[in-house]
This record gives structure tokens, C-alpha cells and sequence, in this order.
């Protein structure tokens, strides 16, 4: 199935209407320039958007959770209670409603590092060792002491 703006917006009030008992006034539509996030909630138009890319990998279940996590930071948002990821208001709501925390990832598009993993450099004049957590340039950068050469230490 081929999702429009109207089809969202319908599926959405639908949402609204049987997981939160309450209406759906705004609007909510496709974002093509969204790239790392399933959907987003507008604090001051009160809009939601959603990533069609995730609609494409994952087709409606995915949508209907991300519908789902949006329709939370919504509501309470509008009620005046805690609508941020870090609150209690926030994480009842999405226990109460069955909504993701979070989107799965998209194909295709994986963290060079994940966190924890530590990437080693030594200077080849003076030895000292450098800890990254992201890879460098070792064409580019150098030793911040001796401006020698770094390599990369595979331990």
C-alpha cells in the first residue's frame, strides 16, 4: 500500500482516536529530508512528520508505531505534562499505548563506531598513543606533541 498525506493523516486521527481517546486536530505529513529519525513532533505548530524511508523498509507496522511515539509527545505536550523522552509522564504514556521507544534502524545505514569500541593511533616518532572513538584521518592529522606520523594500532 502507497501512503499519501491524506492516508497518514487519516491513520493518524484514527490512532489518536482509539489509543488515546482523544482527536487529532493538526496535521501530519511526509518529510523527505528527515535522514536519522522515524518521525518528529513540531512543539509549536503541533504538526508531525514523518521519514518516508521508513515507510518504504518497514511498510505500516512500522508507520503505525511511529504514528504511535509522535501521537504521545502530542498529547501530552497539549495536556501541559511531561512530553519529553526523558520523563515519567512520557514513558507511562508509551507503556499504556504499546509505542516504541525508539525506530529500528535503517538498512543499510550502520554506525562506523558503536560506542565502547576504541580506536588506537601512535605517533611513529614519539610513541605517544591516542584513543578515538571515531576513526581519523591519518593523512590528515598528526601528532599534537611532535607533528609525526599516526598509524593505526589493531590490538
Amino acid at each position: 500500500m502507497t501512503f499519501t498525506d491524506k492516508t497518514i493523516q487519516k491513520l493518524t486521527e484514527d490512532l489518536s482516536l482509539r489509543f488515546f481517546e482523544r482527536p487529532f486536530l493538526h496535521k501530519v505529513y511526509v518529510n523527505k529530508r528527515l535522514r536519522t529519525t522515524g518521525g518528529r513532533y513540531m512543539l509549536q505548530s503541533h504538526h508531525i512528520e514523518v521519514n518516508e524511508k521508513y515507510i518504504e523498509a518497514y511498510g505500516e507496522e512500522e508507520l503505525i508505531g511511529i504514528l504511535k511515539h509522535e501521537l504521545c509527545h502530542y498529547h501530552l505536550h497539549l495536556q501541559g505534562k511531561g512530553y519529553r523522552h526523558s520523563d515519567q509522564d512520557f514513558k507511562a504514556l508509551l507503556k499504556k499505548t504499546g509505542s516504541p521507544r525508539h525506530c529500528r534502524p535503517l538498512p543499510g545505514l550502520t554506525q562506523t563506531v558503536k560506542r565502547g569500541i576504541v580506536i588506537c593511533y601512535s605517533c611513529s616518532a614519539c610513541g605517544i598513543r591516542y584513543e578515538r572513538h571515531r576513526r581519523i584521518n591519518t593523512t590528515k592529522y598528526v601528532c599534537g606533541v611532535c607533528k609525526g606520523m599516526l598509524k593505526e594500532i589493531n590490538e
